[in-house]
C-alpha cells in the first residue's frame, strides 16, 4: 500500500495545526502522509512548519516536530529570510530558541550568525523588540571566537572571575551592552 499525498488543504491544514500548537492533528498527518512532506511544505510567505511553532511558542509540537523532520529545517529561511529562530526572538521565546539552537543534530549556535534580509541576526531581532533576556541568553551562548575560527588565548592560565560587559552594535548602528556574570579572567 503506498503512503498518499497530502493535497493543498491538507498542507495548509498542517501549517494551521503548526501555528495552534495543535500537536495531535500534527501527529495525525504524519501518521497518515509520513513525515517527508514535513520538510516541503511552505506557505505563501516561504514559512515551513518550524517558523509556524517558533513563533507562536509551541514547545511540545516543537519537540514533536524535531524527531520527524530533517535538521536542516532549523535554518530554513521564508521569503523575508528569516529562519524559526528569528521567529522565536521575534516573539520572546527562550524556550523555543534554545531548543533551537540546542538541537542535537541541528546546526547549533551556528543559527544566531544567520540574517534575514533586514540584515538582522536572531540577536539582532531580540534587540530589536527589547527582549532583553533573549538577548543575553543568545549572547551568553553564541560563538565569540575570533576572525580565524580559533579561541582567543585558549592556553592562559585562568584568574579570578569577573563580570564581562559585552557591547554588540546590530545593523541600524544601536548599540546594546550587558553583564554576563562571573567569567573566570586570563591572566596576563
Amino acid at each position: 500500500m503506498s503512503i498518499p499525498l497530502p493535497t493543498d488543504d491538507d498542507k495548509d491544514d498542517l501549517l494551521l495545526s503548526c501555528r495552534y500548537g495543535d500537536i495531535e492533528d500534527i501527529q495525525a498527518f504524519v501518521d497518515k502522509f509520513g513525515s517527508g512532506p514535513l520538510n516541503d511544505i511552505r506557505d505563501h510567505s516561504g514559512n515551513c512548519a518550524l517558523h509556524m511553532v517558533a513563533a507562536n511558542g509551541h514547545a511540545d509540537a516543537l519537540d514533536y516536530l524535531l524527531s520527524v523532520v530533517s535538521p536542516s529545517l532549523l535554518s530554513a529561511r521564508n521569503s523575508a529570510e528569516s529562519t524559526p529562530l528569528h521567529w522565536a526572538a521575534v516573539n520572546s521565546h527562550l524556550t523555543i530558541a534554545q531548543k533551537l539552537v540546542q538541537f542535537k543534530n541541528g546546526p547549533g549556535v551556528d543559527l544566531l550568525d544567520i540574517k534575514n534580509a533586514a540584515g538582522r541576526s536572531p540577536l539582532g531581532e531580540a534587540e530589536n523588540v527589547g527582549w532583553e533576556e533573549g538577548a543575553k541568553w543568545m549572547v551568553e551562548v553564541m560563538n565569540l571566537d575570533d576572525a580565524k575560527g580559533e579561541a582567543a588565548e585558549d592556553d592562559q592560565p585562568l584568574g579570578p572571575a569577573v563580570d564581562i560587559e559585552v557591547e554588540i552594535q546590530d545593523a541600524e548602528g544601536q548599540v546594546a551592552r550587558m553583564k554576563i556574570g562571573k567569567q573566570p579572567l586570563a591572566e596576563s
